[in-house]
């Protein structure tokens, strides 16, 4: 599933492409995505101008001067700008057609555990965003919060990392990275770290992040940034999906193990 850095870069690669320029038509496919497409919402969104797009955990907000498309990735989602000349691949579910120009705005989902839903204004997006519960975005992490929710939870740390209420954004991926960073294994109870390890893993969630959003996330199956480009943050990777290959920092073999549900990697020697 796309995570932070890979929505991040759908977003700033569709904001130069998409902001001033309006719907001049929109399509759907007969199959539905997790959430129904509503007839009426072709109406609301032709001829609305694209005015700004944002992310909130991993979510996409696009405002156009009144509604909102709200766009959530799922498993397999890719959500580009192509000319409408290209050939549309199989499992396209929503496309629109962009004025000036000769564009279209396309959603794909081979899976179609994605969604696109429209919401007449800012608030009623808010409000949808306040029943998801998400907490905080990594990079406005407060030290106080961080710390005091890891003091009160016995679960351990992957399982803290991969909830969105906790924090927004995060998923399996940089989970494994950022503890591999701050050398913390993810097995480890949230009450169990010292400030200093809590700090030190704050820090690293961020700065995993930060990089990865610099080479424009990774592509391991279907994703590609708002450009059709991939993302090379896999070429990286210092723990996930290494399993039985030597750790890059100390040579000990990768090991994976099942928390929270989800595979797991880390090196049993630096992160102890």
């Amino acid at each position: 599933m796309p995570e932070l850095p890979e929505v991040e870069t759908v977003v700033r690669d569709l904001r130069s492409r998409l902001v001033g320029r309006r719907l001049a038509a929109v399509q759907r496919s007969s199959q539905a995505l997790r959430h129904r497409w509503r007839a009426r919402w072709n109406a609301d969104l032709i001829g609305r101008q694209v005015r700004g797009i944002e992310r909130r955990g991993k979510w996409i907000l696009i405002d156009l001067d009144g509604p909102w498309l709200v766009v959530h990735l799922g498993m397999t989602g890719q959500f580009v700008v192509e000319p409408a000349a290209a050939p549309r691949h199989e499992h396209t579910h929503l496309t629109a057609l962009l004025e000036p120009g000769d564009d279209e705005l396309r959603f794909r989902d081979v899976r179609r555990f994605g969604s696109a839903v429209v919401y007449p204004d800012r608030r009623a997006v808010e409000d949808f965003l306040a029943r998801q519960r998400l907490g905080p975005e990594p990079f406005a992490l407060d030290p106080a919060y961080w710390r005091a929710t890891l003091q009160k939870t016995e679960r351990s740390l992957k399982a803290i990392l991969l909830d969105q209420r906790v924090l927004a954004g995060v998923g399996n991926i940089y989970a494994d990275e950022a503890c591999f960073e701050a050398r913390l294994r993810p097995c480890r109870r949230g009450s169990d770290l010292t400030p200093r390890q809590a700090e030190v893993l704050r820090r690293a969630i961020a700065a995993v992040l930060e990089r990865a959003i610099a080479r424009r996330g990774s592509s391991i199956r279907n994703y590609i940034g708002g450009s059709g480009l991939r993302g090379e943050y896999q070429q990286e990777f210092r723990v996930y999906g290494r399993a039985g290959q030597p750790c890059h920092r100390c040579s000990a073999v990768i090991e994976r193990i099942v928390l929270a549900g989800r595979a797991t990697h880390f090196c049993p020697r630096c992160q102890r």
